[in-house]
């Protein structure tokens, strides 16, 4: 029987976010120390790293803000007592899309190391460069992120403005607002999230397209999302007031939308591969070649075998589903295979030699970047109870007695 703990106090929620800014220091200092010194020892291929690495650890953390934003609107067209409880973390992550906005500015800075198609002279040696130069050049890249982040952080900050004066309002008002802007603003994420994986990943090898690809990143970023949802409500589930409403059969419900969630990632990802193989087209096929040779294939199984086969398994479980620690196990391998699965992505666009090295820079540009996005995690979501007050919903998700 575990013991039902006080709230979280100021001391406890200050020395989360002391550990956050020491991940902080400790992993930016350590990127930029070993970045540079790769970049003395091995020139441009090591500076070509760098990048990659913030690149991945970038994306994986936008995946958790974004998808955040994501679940937040599907739960307000959709309902659902599940969508209430979690939904002070979620409007807690889209409000760290404000700093990703400010941390995309170094990937604009290397935009001429990463990407092709802004290097002058790779754009004279090649045609179909020349041919996608209109789109695919340095002055709309930057105009195209920031309609992104305008898009993303409007949505955002209606939906948590919302939030705030239903709590502070004495009586109970019409969810209905709430869902006009959501449903349109699905569409709207669908739409931009589209051209972002197209501009900051698909454009890395610009000869290559998939159709299916922006679904695969959608689904990504809802999957990493839920992923770290679950982590963070299971681990202060024991806390009031999540205790008063987290219950086996709430658990379950997470447990089995995780599950969805893990089902989807796998069936769109499978889809694109099969397409591929089959279609058999010379500009296709690369992508996956470089992904299954040099060292990449034993990754590749892995994310078979730990980012579907065991969250599969385990979450038929309910056992599994509906105790605490069990369920955070499947939510933290997520999040792993997560970070994996877009170093798959994106590093072998590049095949740089004795790349076993760099994941120092991997894992280091993962912390320092986590560790930045953590402390602002974690200074919003203390800013509000982490149950509201008011809502749609509160009857539905209260137990019964």
């Amino acid at each position: 029987m575990t013991t039902m703990l006080p709230p979280v106090s100021q001391a406890e929620w200050d020395r989360w976010q002391r550990s956050a800014a020491v991940a902080a220091v400790a992993g930016c200092a350590t990127f930029a120390c070993v970045g540079f010194f790769l970049y003395f020892l091995g020139g441009v291929n090591s500076w070509l790293q760098f990048f990659l690495s913030y690149l991945v650890a970038y994306n994986f953390w936008l995946e958790v803000a974004l998808g955040s934003l994501v679940l937040l609107m599907l739960q307000y067209v959709t309902g659902g007592a599940w969508g209430f409880v979690i939904r002070r973390v979620l409007e807690s992550g889209t409000r760290t899309l404000l700093l990703l906005a400010v941390l995309f500015v170094p990937i604009l800075l290397g935009s001429h190391v990463l990407y092709l198609w802004a290097q002058p002279d790779a754009v004279a040696a090649d045609e179909s460069l020349q041919r996608k130069s209109p789109y695919l050049n340095v002055p709309f890249f930057v105009i195209r992120a920031v309609v992104y982040f305008a898009v993303w952080l409007a949505l955002a900050y209606f939906l948590n403005r919302w939030s705030a004066r239903w709590d502070a309002e004495s009586r109970p008002g019409s969810p209905r607002r709430y869902r006009m802007l959501s449903a349109p603003g699905l569409a709207l994420y669908g739409l931009t999230v589209t051209f972002a994986s197209i501009d900051w990943v698909m454009s890395l090898e610009p000869d290559w397209y998939s159709t299916i690809y922006p679904v695969m990143f959608a689904v990504g970023q809802m999957l990493a999302a839920f992923a770290f949802v679950v982590a963070i409500v299971v681990l202060l589930a024991t806390r009031r007031p999540l205790v008063d409403v987290i219950s086996p059969g709430l658990l379950r419900d997470l447990g089995n939308l995780l599950l969805a969630f893990v089902m989807f990632w796998a069936y769109v990802s499978v889809s694109q591969f099969l397409l591929i193989w089959m279609a058999n087209l010379r500009e296709e096929i690369p992508w996956y070649l470089r992904r299954t040779r040099g060292g990449w294939q034993w990754l590749a199984l892995l994310l078979v075998v730990a980012h579907f086969a065991v969250p599969f398994l385990l979450l038929l479980s309910r056992d599994v589903k509906e105790h605490r620690r069990r369920l955070l196990f499947v939510a933290g391998l997520v999040l792993i295979m997560r970070f994996l699965d877009l170093a798959w992505w994106i590093e072998p666009a590049y095949p740089l030699e004795g790349r076993y090295y760099f994941w120092l820079l991997d894992v280091a540009a993962l912390v320092g970047l986590g560790g930045v996005w953590s402390w602002w995690f974690l200074r919003q979501l203390q800013q509000r109870p982490l149950l509201p007050t008011h809502g749609p919903f509160l009857a539905e998700a209260m137990p019964n007695d």
